[in-house]
């Protein structure tokens, strides 16, 4: 399993778009965030990311980050 930190640059595909941001946060429980409920935990955590283009935040599982 991938593993990122606060601050390392990433990139995603949204809409069959490709977008670079920065990892804002680790999620490790249950939370609602970047307008949903995300079922993140210890055993499979997500990503809160920041678009750099945007600055829209969206959360990201780590496989669908490179």
């Amino acid at each position: 399993m991938k593993n990122f930190r606060r601050g390392n640059k990433v990139r995603w595909r949204s809409h069959g778009v490709t977008v670079q941001g920065t990892v804002e946060r680790k999620l490790t429980r249950r939370t609602k965030t970047a307008g949903r409920t995300v079922a993140a935990s210890t055993d499979e955590p997500q990503y809160l990311v920041k678009s750099d283009k945007t600055g829209r935040e969206a959360v990201h599982k780590p496989e669908s980050l490179r």
